[in-house]
């Protein structure tokens, strides 16, 4: 089992406003990510969770990528990166 965490920096104050209620939703349709948290913390939005097989985080970097394109109107640029992988 593996607890991801993956960011996203380039937001507004504005359009990160319903950014953690949009991504914890989107995630309770994904059942093999578990545990999911979501927070708006110094101009970064954070998303991690667990699940069995993504060592290196890239599969949730890739869902947390597509739910901040379908979720957020975001205006400039943004940078979305694993920040940590730990392994339970």
């Amino acid at each position: 089992m593996y607890r991801t965490t993956v960011i996203c920096k380039g937001l507004t104050e504005t359009e990160a406003r319903e950014a953690v209620t949009d991504m914890l939703s989107e995630f309770e349709q994904r059942p093999w990510q578990l545990d999911v948290a979501c927070e708006w913390r110094d101009g970064v939005l954070r998303l991690s969770a667990q699940n069995e097989v993504d060592s290196t985080g890239m599969a949730l970097l890739d869902e947390f990528g597509d739910a901040v394109v379908a979720y957020i109107n975001y205006g400039g640029e943004v940078l979305m990166m694993v920040e940590t992988v730990v392994k339970l």
